[in-house]
């Protein structure tokens, strides 16, 4: 008894604050997420708008549904991988259902929420019955699951039916739907947790699964349900995720599974099993939106943002375990009423204080001026690639000359991801947007939102479809290609044998400069393609791909690749066939791909002038925003370019 009252003494000697301080400390994502709300407001003033806090919970929508799904899992001390797989092949399966093969859209969601569950039974399977880890099963799951949706959608995206579509809407024009599909599905798995047996078996399989077994509980048939609710809630995030873009992308969703594990983790469950909860899921989801969020209004470089998230990541967790060792106590599964009601007043004590303190914060933005400098939002699909950032130093090099701030976001060939940047470039206060689509379908609904808010957008090297945009700024990709067949064939005197390097499926880049080079080389019935694979416009891929093709077709005469980054990589592969017994053609112009041209080991690339293209795509959207007249679409010139014209070339 001396020691309970020891206990309690400094407790009551704080009085509230310390109160508040203990519920803080027992609740440290909470915690965490209400210091970064704090933070964002006090350094944009363009966070805190109604617009912008809907678009934070639009973007963790698809987040904290695949990592609702992965909480069962790890709450079980499991692990799943493939949720971001199985969200893409998910998506994919009702497209194609609906649209290829005719079926009704009611039951293409059915076979879509099917696909999802197989997967998760087909892993839970594997860990229970075929005594794989997890980590490897859900591995293997991730690649079929990646794979059949590439298969299925021979890597192009399929529109999405419109019925479905509607899920990425508003309801009377304000309430994102994702955002109540995320709430829906946050309860539920609240509910399975706290108030089913199943969920009970989570967290007694998860504490210790041999105790588990001998106190009767059938731990591998439990497994085999625990994946398929995982699979279940991917597949449920994968038809949210499609609907948002208005199209299945096999490519969509790479990377979630690393963010729903970040976001389960960071809400307090830990990877060994036996707690975590939906509210702390949810929570998780919520900094890691924020975060994105934030840091592109404040106009954080691309890369640095990566470092930052990594980083909050680590300090998130390190938190948890600092309170969890200074004795801060977590509800215990099942807890009795009296610690939920503990719980529903943490919340609320915790929502008080970040109204009242963001609130105060939000005054240092009341009155002050707008800057008399135009604000340019720039989105590129990515920034790991030469020929992308050849976009963005022209466009830097015209905004500093023009007075203009630019603002630079990497999409990272996430169609997604891309969407998010585009929805936080409308709800701050830029004067227009330059969009590089990753996908011109999936870009379409972001920019139409632009439109909404009356905010002019400029295209540039890929077109946005079912959008208006001021200006198109590009040269003809299917063009090029034709000039790429007509440059190879004519090299190797109208016969010969040759393979193509295609870059990431489901690209348009890579469908249009495939359809122009296929075009182009009907011209040349001597010129026989003996294979064609995706090397994902990566330098290193491109090296791999072409050592493991030489192996099939050593005797080769030429090869097409359709970027530069591909074609130095098979150069590497080749040796000292480059340029001499076998002649080969990149394209975008990029200076490592001009210095192969130089040396003679490439013996053309296809140049589209990229720094060209971000100079005039700033300069039109500047005239947009002035109100003057812009070209709708402006045009700029391809070119061949060989040892003997490379000296003259500018890109």
């Amino acid at each position: 008894m001396a020691t309970d009252t020891l206990k309690s003494t400094p407790g009551a000697r704080g009085g509230a604050a310390g109160g508040l301080r203990r519920l803080l400390l027992d609740n440290g994502a909470l915690t965490a997420l209400i210091v970064l709300v704090i933070a964002m407001s006090a350094l944009s003033g363009d966070f805190l708008t109604a617009d912008n806090l809907l678009n934070v919970g639009v973007q963790a929508a698809v987040t904290a549904i695949l990592a609702f799904g992965v909480t069962f899992v790890i709450v079980s001390a499991g692990i799943d991988l493939s949720v971001g797989s199985v969200a893409a092949l998910s998506a994919t399966v009702l497209a194609w259902s609906a649209t290829e093969a005719g079926i009704p859209v009611v039951l293409a969601v059915v076979l879509a929420v099917a696909t999802g569950i197989v997967c998760g039974l087909v892993n839970g399977f594997l860990v229970s019955y075929g005594k794989l880890p997890p980590f490897i099963a859900t591995l293997a799951m991730l690649s079929v699951a990646r794979g059949l949706s590439l298969v299925i959608s021979q890597g192009s995206p399929i529109a999405f039916p419109d019925s479905v579509s509607h899920l990425g809407d508003t309801l009377g024009g304000w309430l994102p739907v994702p955002v109540l599909v995320m709430v829906v599905m946050g309860l539920l798995t609240a509910f399975v947790l706290g108030r089913t047996y199943i969920g009970r078996s989570m967290y007694a399989i998860g504490g210790n699964e041999e105790a588990a077994r001998l106190s009767g509980l059938r731990v591998k048939k439990q497994k085999l349900a625990i994946y398929a609710f995982s699979g279940l809630f991917a597949a449920a995030a994968g038809i949210v995720l499609a609907s948002r873009l208005a199209s299945a992308q096999p490519q969509a969703a790479q990377g979630y599974e690393l963010d729903a594990i970040a976001a389960v983790v960071i809400g307090g469950a830990s990877l060994a099993g036996g707690t975590g909860k939906a509210s702390g899921t949810l929570i998780g989801a919520l900094i890691l939106a924020v975060l994105r969020n934030g840091l592109n209004l404040l106009s954080v470089s691309a890369f640095w943002q990566q470092v930052v998230i990594g980083v909050v990541i680590a300090l998130a967790v390190l938190f948890d375990t600092v309170r969890r060792k200074a004795g801060a106590t977590a509800p215990a599964a099942g807890a009795s009423g009296g610690g939920k009601g503990k719980q529903a007043l943490t919340y609320v004590i915790a929502a008080v204080v970040a109204v009242a303190v963001v609130g105060a914060t939000s005054l240092l933005h009341n009155g002050s001026s707008a800057a008399d400098r135009p604000k340019i939002g720039l989105s590129l699909s990515t920034l790991n690639n030469p020929f992308f950032v050849q976009i963005r130093d022209g466009a830097e090099e015209e905004a500093m000359k023009l007075g203009v701030d630019l603002t630079v976001t990497d999409a990272q060939n996430d169609a997604s991801q891309q969407a998010n940047q585009l929805q936080n470039f409308t709800s701050g206060s830029l004067s227009a947007v330059v969009v590089n689509p990753v996908d011109s379908d999936a870009a379409g609904p972001s920019v139409r939102g632009a439109n909404q808010a009356g905010i002019p957008v400029i295209a540039v090297d890929r077109g946005v479809n079912e959008a208006d945009t001021s200006a198109l700024v590009a040269s003809d990709n299917v063009e090029g290609g034709a000039l790429g067949a007509k440059a190879l064939a004519e090299k190797l005197g109208g016969k010969g044998t040759i393979v193509i390097l295609q870059g990431q499926a489901g690209t348009s880049a890579s469908r249009e400069r495939g359809a122009g080079f296929a075009e182009g080389l009907k011209d040349y019935p001597g010129i026989k393609v003996v294979a064609k694979q995706p090397a994902d416009f990566d330098r290193t891929k491109g090296l791999d791909v072409m050592t493991n093709l030489l192996q099939a077709h050593p005797d080769i005469d030429g090869v097409f690749a359709e970027n530069d980054e591909m074609a130095l990589g098979a150069i590497k592969a080749l040796g000292s066939k480059a340029g001499k017994s076998v002649q080969v053609v990149g394209f975008d112009g990029t200076p490592d791909g001009l210095k192969a041209v130089r040396a003679g080991t490439l013996y053309a690339s296809v140049a589209q002038q990229p720094s060209e293209l971000g100079r005039i795509a700033v300069r039109n959207a500047l005239r947009a925003v002035e109100g003057e007249k812009v070209e709708k679409m402006v045009k700029v010139p391809v070119k061949v370019v060989t040892k003997e014209n490379v000296a003259g070339f500018e890109g």
